[in-house]
């Protein structure tokens, strides 16, 4: 009798597992059908191609789509990715062309600089020649979220060209993969928007720094906290939208990138109940 009771207990685990599996298999969850390439570039050139002088490095690491069911949009969210990473000179480029073009373009630039390097080296002085003249940039894409018909990613860039420090950028972007656009804020919250927006994202920078009053911010290399409004540089995910500010834009350089993740709860009624995001938050 006890293993006929064991045997019946097992059966309705197994059943009980089923359910939940077919319970949250109706949340979509898939990725998007969409297919990515790469394209890897790695340079190290020295001025005047001797090794004992100042160089620069070059890297770049792009991620790309190569294929998706409609044609027509797969070609703009290509173009969308061109522009994004390697700027306005290059959106008429393929993928392949693009990279090739705007790691020729920067080797080439820095060759400008060997005629100052050269009168640099002539003055003979003791010292030796200042490490103004080595470069370096690194650049990267990232895909963040692919699903319910939204992909997101960031372009990460990073270089130095002399001076106290380096230069950082975290550029976001948002495509509607049912329209291959990008999907913009008046896309997805409602009319009128900003002050209400405004306010949470200075509540949460606040918090994140562990700061009771707002205003304090600027005792830590905040710039005025009433200037911080939403600039369209942010995520989208199953579970909220993601702002980001670069070095110097709300705060001194010290402070870096600031980051502000608001969940769809406490943002849902600024959004638009017919918004590219009003799918995430009934799932």
């Amino acid at each position: 009798m006890s293993t006929q009771i064991c045997k019946s207990l097992i059966v309705c685990f197994l059943l009980g597992v089923f359910v939940t599996s077919c319970n949250t298999s109706t949340k979509q969850t898939a990725d998007n059908e969409i297919k990515f390439d790469s394209i890897r570039v790695e340079k190290t050139y020295h001025l005047l191609e001797n090794p004992d002088n100042p160089n620069c490095d070059f890297q770049l690491n792009f991620i790309y789509p190569v294929k998706f069911a409609n044609k027509e949009i797969l070609k703009k969210i290509q173009d969308d990715f061109v522009l994004s990473y390697f700027g306005e000179n290059y959106e008429n480029l393929s993928p392949e062309d693009a990279a090739a073009k705007y790691t020729e373009d920067y080797l080439d630039a820095y060759k400008e600089l060997e005629t100052d390097f050269k009168a640099e080296l002539e003055k003979k002085d003791d010292l030796p020649v200042g490490a103004w003249f080595s470069y370096y940039e690194s650049s990267s894409d990232e895909i963040a979220y692919n699903q319910n018909d939204i992909l997101s990613y960031i372009v990460r860039f990073e270089n130095y060209t002399g001076g106290a420090h380096g230069a950082h950028a975290y550029n976001n972007h948002v495509i509607n993969l049912k329209t291959g656009n990008a999907i913009t804020e008046e896309d997805i919250f409602i009319d009128n928007f900003q002050d209400s927006l405004a306010q949470i994202l200075v509540d949460h920078i606040a918090k994140q720094n562990n700061v009771e009053n707002a205003k304090d911010l600027e005792n830590i290399g905040f710039f005025s906290v009433e200037e911080i409004f939403p600039n369209g540089n942010f995520l989208i995910d199953g579970n909220g939208i993601t702002y980001t500010f670069n070095e110097y834009e709300i705060a001194a350089y010290v402070v870096g990138a600031t980051n502000v993740f608001l969940p769809y709860d406490e943002i849902q009624y600024l959004l638009k109940k017919d918004s590219p995001v009003s799918k995430l938050i009934e799932n």
